[in-house]
This record gives structure tokens, sequence and C-alpha cells, in this order.
């Protein structure tokens, strides 16, 4: 744990605007013996539109403190009709890496992760390929071979579920080919991360390169987001584009588009494991 995230709290809030919601959050982390070190706030409109707040706080022993605060909260949370949510920066949310065969994505968190900088707590990698356990055994993070195909999907998503089920917080899928069953989106509403390999809405079905290669497209790109029921239409995260030309092959499009994939998703698990997203309908708030 880093030494300023011992006593770290965050506090994401989503209310209808009206005056003086920042004033009642200050008085009352003043109040609670609280230093506010990060604020940052926004309004779809101030009369009448939706607040969203998130605000980054010290408080000596925090850990022991937070029940006893989120209770107190709960009246001011009730006057300003919010919805909310307080964490402890010190307690690392616990990931889940899906993946299949290809490895940039899953590469790309590993090594970030080894370097202190995704916070998280990486409970295990599930594949329905055995290909990418060699690239994982030197992390020593526990691998996951469930086969999945048209016969078994049902008897791999009981496994998948017995898998998580009390050991993960969020899922992160690393180009895994499969779709998530309805029954795993709702268990972790809001928490699967999904990399799709081009700037949506973008081509849809097999082969997306060479459909870009053959229109010739001018940019390619990648966007992250929160997985629903709906393919590739969840809320989202971060998109990245680089501007592509007549030169570019298809290869040289694929590997721009890995670079891209790996970036942007890097990204969404950042600022998801920080706290940093609000979701509200099918838009993401991201106070990066």
């Amino acid at each position: 744990m880093r030494q300023n995230e011992r006593n770290r709290g965050r506090m994401l809030i989503s209310c209808p605007d009206r005056p003086g919601i920042v004033a009642a959050v200050s008085q009352f982390l003043y109040h609670c013996g609280a230093n506010i070190v990060q604020s940052d706030q926004h309004s779809t409109d101030p009369e009448g539109g939706r607040f969203f707040m998130r605000v980054e706080f010290d408080l000596p022993n925090l850990a022991e403190q937070l029940p006893q605060i989120e209770k107190r909260f709960q009246e001011v949370a009730d006057k300003f009709q919010m919805v909310w949510r307080m964490t402890h920066a010190g307690q690392k949310k616990r990931l889940a890496i899906f993946a299949s065969r290809e490895d940039h994505c899953l590469q790309e968190l590993l090594w970030r992760w080894r370097l202190g900088e995704l916070p998280a707590e990486i409970v295990m990698v599930v594949s329905n390929h055995p290909d990418l356990e060699p690239l994982v055994r030197p992390f020593d993070i526990p691998y996951h071979h469930v086969p999945v195909n048209k016969e078994n999907r049902e008897a791999a998503e009981n496994v998948h579920l017995e898998l998580l089920e009390g050991k993960v917080d969020t899922i992160v899928l690393a180009r895994y080919m499969q779709i998530i069953p309805p029954r795993m989106v709702q268990r972790y509403r809001n928490q699967i991360i999904n990399i799709h390999h081009s700037f949506l809405p973008a081509f849809v079905g097999g082969k997306p390169y060479h459909q870009a290669y053959e229109r010739g497209v001018k940019i390619i790109g990648a966007t992250a987001h929160y997985v629903t029921e709906e393919l590739d239409q969840g809320p989202i995260i971060e998109q990245d584009v680089q501007r592509v030309d007549h030169r570019d092959q298809v290869e040289d499009l694929k590997r721009i588009g890995r670079d891209m994939e790996r970036i942007v998703l890097a990204r969404a698990v950042r600022w998801h494991l920080e706290d940093r997203i609000l979701v509200y309908g099918n838009k993401t708030i991201v106070f990066s």
C-alpha cells in the first residue's frame, strides 16, 4: 500500500443539481476531521440537471472510521437525493482478467500491475485457451483454462461464476473472444470492462482490419466500455485514435490497432480502479 493511500478516502456522488451540495459535503468532511485533497464536479444543467461529484480526502485511521462515517453521511445523502459510494483507497479492488489467444492487452495489464501503475490485486487470469498460461506463470497468478463452445456454454458460465464469486470485484476482458452471458453481466453490473478493436460504432463481424483496409479508412482506434447485455453498446469509458493512410497495409493497421487497444484499456482500467467513473444511463462521467 502506498503511504498516501493508507488514510485516503474517495466519494462519488450523483444527485439532482441544486444549491448547497458542495457546501454540505465539505462541511460534513470537515466535521469528521478530514482534509479534502481533490474535488471535481460536473453539472448537466445548473437549473434542473444532474450533478456529479468526486472527492478525495485524507483522514487518520480511515479504515476503522469508515463504517461510522458512511452511516452518518446517509443523512446528508437523503437530503439531496444522492446516489453515492465511499471507498478506501488502501483497499485494492480484486481483479480477474479474461483473455483468449491474443496476448498484447494481457501483457500490458500485467506489466503495468508489476510496475505499480494498476492499484489492484490480480486474483486470476481466465482463458478459453491454454496458450497464454506460460506468459502468466512468472507473475505467480492463478491461470484457469475454461474451454467454451456451443455445447458447453452454460456449464462454462457456471464454472466462471464459481471461480469469481466472493473473490473478484472487477472483470477485464483483455481481448476475450466470447460473449459474456446475461447472468454474469447482471452479477457484475458496471464492473466488466471490455476493449473493442475500433472507434465505436465501427466495422462489425470478422476481420475488422481487412474491412478497414478495403474501405480506405483514415483513422483507426480503440474503445473501452462497460459490458451490457447488448453487444458492444455499453457505457464508453475511453477512446483513442491514430491517423493512417494509403501506405498502411492490413498488418500495419493491426499493429497500430494493438497499440491503441493496449493504451485505451489500461487507461480505462486504472480510472475504474481509482474510482474516477460515474455511470449515468448509458453514459459515463470520467474524472480523469
